[in-house]
Protein backbone atom coordinates (compact mmCIF):
# COMPACT_ATOMS: atom_id res chain seq x y z
CA UNK A 1 0.00 0.00 0.00
CA UNK A 2 1.29 3.58 -1.06
CA UNK A 3 1.90 5.35 2.31
CA UNK A 4 1.67 9.23 1.91
CA UNK A 5 4.36 10.71 4.36
CA UNK A 6 2.88 14.58 4.44
CA UNK A 7 -0.54 14.07 4.34
CA UNK A 8 -1.36 17.81 4.98
CA UNK A 9 1.18 18.73 1.85
CA UNK A 10 -0.78 16.43 -0.82
CA UNK A 11 -4.45 18.36 0.58
CA UNK A 12 -2.85 21.55 -0.13
CA UNK A 13 -1.50 20.50 -3.90
CA UNK A 14 -4.88 19.10 -4.62
CA UNK A 15 -6.62 22.49 -3.62
CA UNK A 16 -4.05 23.85 -5.96
CA UNK A 17 -5.25 22.17 -8.80
CA UNK A 18 -8.48 22.30 -7.83
CA UNK A 19 -8.06 26.16 -8.44
CA UNK A 20 -5.72 26.29 -11.20
CA UNK A 21 -8.12 24.34 -13.80
CA UNK A 22 -10.55 27.03 -12.54
CA UNK A 23 -8.40 29.68 -13.47
CA UNK A 24 -9.88 32.05 -16.17
CA UNK A 25 -6.38 32.24 -17.90
CA UNK A 26 -6.61 28.95 -17.92
CA UNK A 27 -10.12 27.82 -19.27
CA UNK A 28 -11.95 30.92 -20.89
CA UNK A 29 -10.64 30.89 -23.79
CA UNK A 30 -11.53 27.65 -25.20
CA UNK A 31 -15.41 29.11 -24.61
CA UNK A 32 -14.63 32.56 -26.06
CA UNK A 33 -15.78 32.96 -29.66
CA UNK A 34 -13.81 34.97 -32.33
CA UNK A 35 -14.47 38.98 -31.67
CA UNK A 36 -17.69 40.01 -33.32
CA UNK A 37 -17.50 43.15 -35.65
CA UNK A 38 -18.97 46.29 -34.78
CA UNK A 39 -19.27 47.60 -31.38
CA UNK A 40 -18.12 45.15 -28.63
CA UNK A 41 -19.00 46.15 -25.22
CA UNK A 42 -17.86 43.63 -22.14
CA UNK A 43 -19.44 43.93 -18.86
CA UNK A 44 -18.97 41.75 -15.68
CA UNK A 45 -19.38 41.16 -12.15
CA UNK A 46 -18.05 38.59 -9.62
CA UNK A 47 -14.86 37.50 -7.50
CA UNK A 48 -13.10 36.02 -10.93
CA UNK A 49 -14.76 38.86 -13.16
CA UNK A 50 -11.23 41.12 -13.58
CA UNK A 51 -9.26 37.73 -14.16
CA UNK A 52 -12.34 36.96 -16.64
CA UNK A 53 -11.60 40.31 -18.37
CA UNK A 54 -7.90 39.86 -18.65
CA UNK A 55 -8.50 36.82 -20.08
CA UNK A 56 -10.71 38.24 -22.87
CA UNK A 57 -8.27 40.66 -23.49
CA UNK A 58 -5.31 38.49 -23.87
CA UNK A 59 -7.65 36.99 -26.79
CA UNK A 60 -9.59 39.94 -28.33
CA UNK A 61 -6.94 42.89 -27.66
CA UNK A 62 -8.06 45.94 -25.45
CA UNK A 63 -12.02 46.16 -25.35
CA UNK A 64 -14.63 48.44 -24.13
CA UNK A 65 -16.37 47.97 -20.70
CA UNK A 66 -17.00 48.22 -17.23
CA UNK A 67 -16.48 45.24 -14.57
CA UNK A 68 -16.82 45.13 -10.67
CA UNK A 69 -14.96 42.61 -8.77
CA UNK A 70 -14.50 42.41 -5.15
CA UNK A 71 -11.49 44.72 -2.80
CA UNK A 72 -8.34 43.02 -3.98
CA UNK A 73 -9.31 40.96 -6.78
CA UNK A 74 -8.26 43.53 -9.34
CA UNK A 75 -6.53 42.81 -12.97
CA UNK A 76 -4.88 45.24 -14.49
CA UNK A 77 -6.71 45.50 -18.58
CA UNK A 78 -5.80 47.84 -21.15
CA UNK A 79 -9.27 49.00 -21.99
CA UNK A 80 -11.74 47.36 -19.87
CA UNK A 81 -12.47 49.49 -16.41
CA UNK A 82 -11.82 46.86 -13.52
CA UNK A 83 -14.15 48.67 -10.48
CA UNK A 84 -13.37 47.10 -7.05
CA UNK A 85 -16.33 47.21 -4.53
CA UNK A 86 -17.48 45.38 -0.97
CA UNK A 87 -18.36 41.28 -0.35
CA UNK A 88 -20.38 40.01 0.64
CA UNK A 89 -22.19 42.96 2.15
CA UNK A 90 -22.68 45.48 -0.96
CA UNK A 91 -21.38 49.18 -0.53
CA UNK A 92 -21.91 52.52 -2.64
CA UNK A 93 -19.08 51.49 -4.79
CA UNK A 94 -20.92 48.59 -5.99
CA UNK A 95 -23.99 50.70 -6.32
CA UNK A 96 -22.71 53.76 -8.41
CA UNK A 97 -20.74 51.57 -10.37
CA UNK A 98 -23.94 49.73 -11.36
CA UNK A 99 -26.12 52.66 -12.26
CA UNK A 100 -22.65 53.39 -15.17
CA UNK A 101 -22.70 49.36 -15.87
CA UNK A 102 -26.37 50.22 -16.89
CA UNK A 103 -25.99 53.53 -18.58
CA UNK A 104 -23.50 51.93 -20.53
CA UNK A 105 -25.75 49.50 -21.83
CA UNK A 106 -28.38 52.26 -22.90
CA UNK A 107 -28.93 52.54 -26.20
CA UNK A 108 -27.42 49.87 -27.76
CA UNK A 109 -28.64 48.39 -31.20
CA UNK A 110 -29.20 45.18 -32.96
CA UNK A 111 -25.60 45.23 -34.65
CA UNK A 112 -24.07 45.90 -31.09
CA UNK A 113 -22.59 42.76 -29.11
CA UNK A 114 -22.33 42.55 -25.16
CA UNK A 115 -20.00 39.99 -23.30
CA UNK A 116 -21.00 39.44 -19.82
CA UNK A 117 -18.71 38.06 -17.39
CA UNK A 118 -20.24 36.20 -14.52
CA UNK A 119 -18.94 34.58 -11.27
CA UNK A 120 -19.61 34.10 -7.61
CA UNK A 121 -19.98 37.46 -5.45
CA UNK A 122 -21.83 39.51 -8.53
CA UNK A 123 -25.06 39.22 -6.09
CA UNK A 124 -23.12 41.44 -3.61
CA UNK A 125 -21.11 43.46 -6.49
CA UNK A 126 -24.29 44.46 -9.13
CA UNK A 127 -26.43 46.17 -6.62
CA UNK A 128 -29.36 48.36 -7.29
CA UNK A 129 -32.48 47.87 -5.16
CA UNK A 130 -35.68 48.24 -6.66
CA UNK A 131 -38.78 50.57 -5.65
CA UNK A 132 -37.13 53.27 -3.53
CA UNK A 133 -35.36 50.35 -0.86
CA UNK A 134 -31.51 52.13 0.42
CA UNK A 135 -28.41 50.58 0.65
CA UNK A 136 -28.75 50.36 3.80
CA UNK A 137 -32.04 48.22 3.77
CA UNK A 138 -30.24 45.98 1.94
CA UNK A 139 -27.44 45.80 3.86
CA UNK A 140 -29.29 45.04 6.72
CA UNK A 141 -31.43 42.02 4.93
CA UNK A 142 -28.35 40.92 3.45
CA UNK A 143 -26.55 40.81 6.80
CA UNK A 144 -29.29 38.96 8.07
CA UNK A 145 -30.05 36.56 5.20
CA UNK A 146 -26.26 35.91 6.16
CA UNK A 147 -26.71 34.67 9.62
CA UNK A 148 -29.69 32.65 9.51
CA UNK A 149 -28.09 29.44 7.60
CA UNK A 150 -30.51 29.91 4.43
CA UNK A 151 -28.97 28.16 1.25
CA UNK A 152 -27.42 30.54 -1.47
CA UNK A 153 -30.61 29.87 -3.66
CA UNK A 154 -33.20 31.23 -1.19
CA UNK A 155 -31.02 34.34 -0.61
CA UNK A 156 -30.37 34.68 -4.43
CA UNK A 157 -34.83 34.12 -4.68
CA UNK A 158 -35.55 37.15 -2.64
CA UNK A 159 -32.31 39.14 -4.06
CA UNK A 160 -33.72 39.02 -7.28
CA UNK A 161 -37.35 40.37 -6.60
CA UNK A 162 -35.61 43.47 -5.09
CA UNK A 163 -33.22 44.43 -7.76
CA UNK A 164 -33.18 46.28 -10.62
CA UNK A 165 -30.24 44.45 -12.06
CA UNK A 166 -30.81 40.63 -11.28
CA UNK A 167 -33.02 38.35 -12.27
CA UNK A 168 -32.80 38.80 -15.76
CA UNK A 169 -32.49 42.83 -15.52
CA UNK A 170 -29.27 43.09 -16.69
CA UNK A 171 -29.25 41.52 -20.19
CA UNK A 172 -33.07 43.64 -20.54
CA UNK A 173 -30.99 46.30 -20.36
CA UNK A 174 -28.66 45.69 -23.46
CA UNK A 175 -31.66 44.49 -25.57
CA UNK A 176 -31.57 44.66 -28.61
CA UNK A 177 -28.36 43.97 -28.53
CA UNK A 178 -27.13 40.56 -28.93
CA UNK A 179 -25.50 39.56 -25.33
CA UNK A 180 -23.13 36.08 -24.93
CA UNK A 181 -22.78 35.49 -21.03
CA UNK A 182 -19.72 33.79 -20.22
CA UNK A 183 -20.03 32.61 -16.59
CA UNK A 184 -18.13 29.98 -13.68
CA UNK A 185 -20.66 28.36 -11.40
CA UNK A 186 -20.05 28.66 -7.84
CA UNK A 187 -23.83 27.06 -7.15
CA UNK A 188 -25.11 23.54 -6.65
CA UNK A 189 -26.41 22.32 -9.65
CA UNK A 190 -24.86 24.53 -11.90
CA UNK A 191 -27.77 26.65 -12.77
CA UNK A 192 -27.23 29.95 -14.82
CA UNK A 193 -30.29 31.68 -12.94
CA UNK A 194 -28.36 30.89 -9.40
CA UNK A 195 -25.08 32.85 -10.37
CA UNK A 196 -24.66 35.78 -8.94
CA UNK A 197 -28.73 35.77 -8.83
CA UNK A 198 -28.99 34.97 -13.07
CA UNK A 199 -28.39 38.72 -14.33
CA UNK A 200 -28.98 37.72 -17.43
CA UNK A 201 -31.47 35.24 -16.91
CA UNK A 202 -35.12 35.58 -16.50
CA UNK A 203 -36.59 34.84 -12.79
CA UNK A 204 -39.75 32.39 -12.45
CA UNK A 205 -40.24 33.40 -8.84
CA UNK A 206 -42.26 36.33 -7.28
CA UNK A 207 -42.65 38.30 -4.55
CA UNK A 208 -44.71 36.08 -2.80
CA UNK A 209 -42.14 33.38 -2.64
CA UNK A 210 -39.73 35.49 -1.61
CA UNK A 211 -41.50 36.97 1.60
CA UNK A 212 -42.28 32.97 2.43
CA UNK A 213 -38.57 31.91 2.38
CA UNK A 214 -37.82 35.02 4.87
CA UNK A 215 -40.49 33.23 7.02
CA UNK A 216 -39.09 29.83 6.42
CA UNK A 217 -35.49 31.18 7.43
CA UNK A 218 -36.97 33.73 10.18
CA UNK A 219 -35.71 36.79 8.70
CA UNK A 220 -37.29 39.75 9.83
CA UNK A 221 -36.58 42.77 6.49
CA UNK A 222 -36.37 46.25 6.90
CA UNK A 223 -39.92 47.57 6.79
CA UNK A 224 -39.49 49.41 3.73
CA UNK A 225 -38.40 45.96 1.66
CA UNK A 226 -41.59 43.86 2.90
CA UNK A 227 -43.83 46.70 2.04
CA UNK A 228 -42.04 46.10 -1.92
CA UNK A 229 -42.69 42.65 -1.68
CA UNK A 230 -45.91 42.62 -0.73
CA UNK A 231 -46.84 45.04 -3.16
CA UNK A 232 -45.61 42.32 -5.77
CA UNK A 233 -42.34 43.75 -6.65
CA UNK A 234 -41.09 43.80 -9.93
CA UNK A 235 -40.07 40.43 -11.98
CA UNK A 236 -38.46 39.76 -14.71
CA UNK A 237 -40.27 36.59 -16.09
CA UNK A 238 -37.90 33.95 -18.47
CA UNK A 239 -40.05 34.57 -21.93
CA UNK A 240 -39.52 38.03 -21.21
CA UNK A 241 -38.91 39.21 -25.25
CA UNK A 242 -35.65 41.32 -23.72
CA UNK A 243 -34.18 38.39 -23.31
CA UNK A 244 -34.57 36.38 -26.54
CA UNK A 245 -30.89 37.41 -27.79
CA UNK A 246 -28.81 36.13 -25.04
CA UNK A 247 -27.34 33.18 -24.91
CA UNK A 248 -25.73 31.97 -20.90
CA UNK A 249 -22.81 29.68 -21.13
CA UNK A 250 -20.87 27.66 -18.08
CA UNK A 251 -17.54 27.21 -19.18
CA UNK A 252 -16.15 26.29 -15.72
CA UNK A 253 -17.67 24.64 -13.00
CA UNK A 254 -16.93 22.35 -9.54
CA UNK A 255 -16.71 18.94 -11.59
CA UNK A 256 -14.34 19.79 -13.70
CA UNK A 257 -11.90 20.94 -10.51
CA UNK A 258 -12.48 17.90 -8.26
CA UNK A 259 -12.25 15.45 -11.30
CA UNK A 260 -8.89 17.80 -11.78
CA UNK A 261 -8.33 16.97 -8.56
CA UNK A 262 -9.33 13.45 -8.16
CA UNK A 263 -6.76 12.63 -11.62
CA UNK A 264 -4.14 13.77 -9.75
CA UNK A 265 -4.50 11.90 -6.36
CA UNK A 266 -5.03 8.72 -8.53
CA UNK A 267 -1.36 9.36 -10.08
CA UNK A 268 -0.29 9.20 -6.41
CA UNK A 269 -1.94 5.94 -6.20
CA UNK A 270 -4.80 7.05 -4.18
CA UNK A 271 -8.57 5.28 -4.27
CA UNK A 272 -10.78 8.54 -4.93
CA UNK A 273 -14.27 8.46 -4.20
CA UNK A 274 -16.07 11.77 -5.13
CA UNK A 275 -19.29 12.12 -2.91
CA UNK A 276 -20.92 15.05 -5.25
CA UNK A 277 -20.31 18.53 -6.36
CA UNK A 278 -23.46 19.92 -4.61
CA UNK A 279 -23.86 19.50 -1.38
CA UNK A 280 -25.70 21.73 0.39
CA UNK A 281 -26.38 21.58 4.13
CA UNK A 282 -25.41 23.21 7.50
CA UNK A 283 -21.56 22.90 7.75
CA UNK A 284 -21.40 20.65 10.99
CA UNK A 285 -23.69 18.50 10.22
CA UNK A 286 -22.19 17.61 6.61
CA UNK A 287 -18.92 17.41 8.40
CA UNK A 288 -20.34 14.83 10.87
CA UNK A 289 -21.61 12.72 8.54
CA UNK A 290 -18.59 12.52 6.20
CA UNK A 291 -16.66 11.33 9.68
CA UNK A 292 -18.99 8.49 10.18
CA UNK A 293 -18.21 7.59 6.42
CA UNK A 294 -14.23 8.09 6.75
CA UNK A 295 -14.26 6.18 9.92
CA UNK A 296 -16.43 2.95 8.44
CA UNK A 297 -14.25 3.38 5.35
CA UNK A 298 -11.01 3.14 7.30
CA UNK A 299 -12.16 -0.03 9.34
CA UNK A 300 -12.51 -1.77 5.90
CA UNK A 301 -8.99 -1.13 4.85
CA UNK A 302 -6.61 -3.90 4.87
CA UNK A 303 -2.78 -3.02 4.73
CA UNK A 304 -2.21 -4.11 0.95
CA UNK A 305 -4.95 -1.42 0.33
CA UNK A 306 -4.44 2.17 -1.42
CA UNK A 307 -5.20 4.87 0.48
CA UNK A 308 -8.98 6.56 0.09
CA UNK A 309 -9.76 10.13 -0.71
CA UNK A 310 -13.49 11.67 -0.31
CA UNK A 311 -13.60 14.56 -2.26
CA UNK A 312 -16.91 16.98 -2.13
CA UNK A 313 -18.03 20.39 -3.42
CA UNK A 314 -21.34 22.66 -3.07
CA UNK A 315 -21.97 25.28 -1.01
CA UNK A 316 -22.42 24.55 3.14
CA UNK A 317 -23.68 27.53 5.38
CA UNK A 318 -23.07 28.34 8.49
CA UNK A 319 -26.21 29.53 11.28
CA UNK A 320 -24.46 32.13 13.40
CA UNK A 321 -25.29 31.52 17.09
CA UNK A 322 -21.95 32.38 18.66
CA UNK A 323 -19.98 35.84 18.26
CA UNK A 324 -16.96 34.63 15.79
CA UNK A 325 -16.60 35.15 12.50
CA UNK A 326 -17.53 31.16 11.38
CA UNK A 327 -17.41 30.43 7.91
CA UNK A 328 -18.75 27.24 6.03
CA UNK A 329 -14.99 25.53 5.16
CA UNK A 330 -13.45 26.31 8.47
CA UNK A 331 -16.24 25.37 10.53
CA UNK A 332 -16.54 21.87 8.68
CA UNK A 333 -13.08 21.56 9.22
CA UNK A 334 -13.36 21.97 12.85
CA UNK A 335 -16.47 20.11 13.67
CA UNK A 336 -15.11 16.99 11.39
CA UNK A 337 -11.60 17.07 14.04
CA UNK A 338 -14.18 16.92 17.19
CA UNK A 339 -16.39 13.50 15.35
CA UNK A 340 -13.33 12.25 14.10
CA UNK A 341 -11.97 13.00 17.96
CA UNK A 342 -7.95 12.50 17.01
CA UNK A 343 -8.40 9.22 14.36
CA UNK A 344 -5.06 8.19 13.48
CA UNK A 345 -4.79 8.17 9.36
CA UNK A 346 -7.02 10.63 8.52
CA UNK A 347 -6.49 14.48 7.64
CA UNK A 348 -8.90 16.95 5.59
CA UNK A 349 -8.75 20.05 3.80
CA UNK A 350 -11.58 22.47 3.45
CA UNK A 351 -11.61 25.86 1.43
CA UNK A 352 -13.48 28.13 -0.41
CA UNK A 353 -11.89 27.74 -4.08
CA UNK A 354 -12.10 31.55 -4.49
CA UNK A 355 -10.47 32.27 -1.11
CA UNK A 356 -12.74 33.60 0.95
CA UNK A 357 -14.28 31.87 3.62
CA UNK A 358 -17.29 33.59 4.84
CA UNK A 359 -16.07 36.82 6.18
CA UNK A 360 -12.60 35.89 6.77
CA UNK A 361 -9.61 36.40 4.25
CA UNK A 362 -8.74 32.68 4.79
CA UNK A 363 -9.75 29.85 2.27
CA UNK A 364 -9.90 27.11 5.11
CA UNK A 365 -8.46 24.99 7.26
CA UNK A 366 -6.30 21.43 7.12
CA UNK A 367 -6.66 18.81 9.96
CA UNK A 368 -5.56 15.64 11.21
CA UNK A 369 -5.42 13.75 14.47
CA UNK A 370 -3.55 16.37 16.21
CA UNK A 371 -5.85 19.20 15.56
CA UNK A 372 -7.65 18.84 18.70
CA UNK A 373 -4.97 18.42 20.72
CA UNK A 374 -2.57 21.69 19.32
CA UNK A 375 -5.38 24.19 20.51
CA UNK A 376 -7.77 24.83 23.47
CA UNK A 377 -11.13 23.80 23.53
CA UNK A 378 -12.27 23.08 19.94
CA UNK A 379 -15.78 22.43 21.14
CA UNK A 380 -16.34 25.90 22.39
CA UNK A 381 -14.91 27.40 19.50
CA UNK A 382 -17.65 25.77 17.16
CA UNK A 383 -20.30 26.96 19.55
CA UNK A 384 -19.11 30.45 18.52
CA UNK A 385 -18.89 29.86 15.28
CA UNK A 386 -15.24 30.78 16.16
CA UNK A 387 -13.23 28.04 13.90
CA UNK A 388 -11.26 30.78 12.17
CA UNK A 389 -9.63 31.89 15.10
CA UNK A 390 -8.99 28.30 16.71
CA UNK A 391 -6.89 27.35 13.08
CA UNK A 392 -5.59 30.84 13.37
CA UNK A 393 -3.88 29.76 17.01
CA UNK A 394 -2.70 26.38 15.84
CA UNK A 395 -1.15 27.45 12.53
CA UNK A 396 -4.06 25.71 10.33
CA UNK A 397 -5.40 27.82 8.09
CA UNK A 398 -4.82 27.99 4.30
CA UNK A 399 -4.94 31.49 2.56
CA UNK A 400 -3.75 31.66 -0.52
CA UNK A 401 -4.65 35.16 -1.12
CA UNK A 402 -7.05 36.16 -3.69
CA UNK A 403 -7.19 33.30 -6.33
CA UNK A 404 -9.32 35.17 -9.16
CA UNK A 405 -11.61 32.32 -9.42
CA UNK A 406 -14.48 30.87 -7.52
CA UNK A 407 -16.04 26.98 -8.10
CA UNK A 408 -17.10 27.03 -4.44
CA UNK A 409 -16.15 24.64 -1.39
CA UNK A 410 -13.26 22.02 -2.13
CA UNK A 411 -13.23 19.77 0.24
CA UNK A 412 -10.81 16.48 0.55
CA UNK A 413 -10.65 13.89 3.37
CA UNK A 414 -7.37 11.54 2.73
CA UNK A 415 -8.17 7.62 4.64
CA UNK A 416 -5.09 6.00 5.52
CA UNK A 417 -5.02 2.90 8.08
CA UNK A 418 -5.16 3.52 11.83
Amino acid sequence: MPHISDPAALLRRLFDRAVAVADPMQSLAAALPPRPKGRVVVIGAGKASARMAEAVEAEWGPCEGLVITRYGYARACKGIEIVEAAHPVPDATGVETTKRMLALLEGLGEDDFVLALISGGGSALLIAPSGGITLDEKRALTDALLASGAPIGAMNSIRKQLSDVKGGKLAAAAYPARMLALMISDVPGDNPAEIASGPTVGDPGDAAGALALLERWNVTPPEAIGAYLKAGGAPLAPGDERLARVENVIYAAPSQSLAAAAQMARADGISVHIIGDALEGEARDVAAAQAREALGLQATLHRSDAPILLLSGGELTVTHRGTGIGGPNAEFALALALALNGAPGIHAIACDTDGVDGAAEVAGAIIGPDTLRLGPDAADALDKNDAHSYFARIGAQVVPGPTLTNVNDFRAILIQRA
